[in-house]
């Protein structure tokens, strides 16, 4: 099954007001359709957080995996 970069993105905007409100962001870098992995960049603030792969598992990947259940993973890139 491909995934759907409509659904990902329209997921990234039900996360962003939340990043946004403490100065960060984050963009759709690539989906790769063999392994399930979507590659996300973190922006703003949200780059150099300590607590960015927190906000990434807990809050990023959580809330994209629960609306395109097919993602396997979510990884943060430079």
């Amino acid at each position: 099954m491909e995934l759907d970069k409509q659904k990902i993105e329209e997921a990234l905007e039900s996360v962003r007001p939340f990043l946004k409100e403490d100065g960060g962001d984050v963009e759709l870098i690539k989906i790769n359709q063999e392994t399930k992995i979507v590659q996300v960049k973190l922006l703003g603030n949200c780059h150099d957080c300590p607590l960015s792969q927190m906000t990434l598992r807990a809050g990023i990947e959580r809330i994209l995996i629960g609306k395109v259940p097919s993602i396997r993973r979510v990884e943060a890139v430079n």
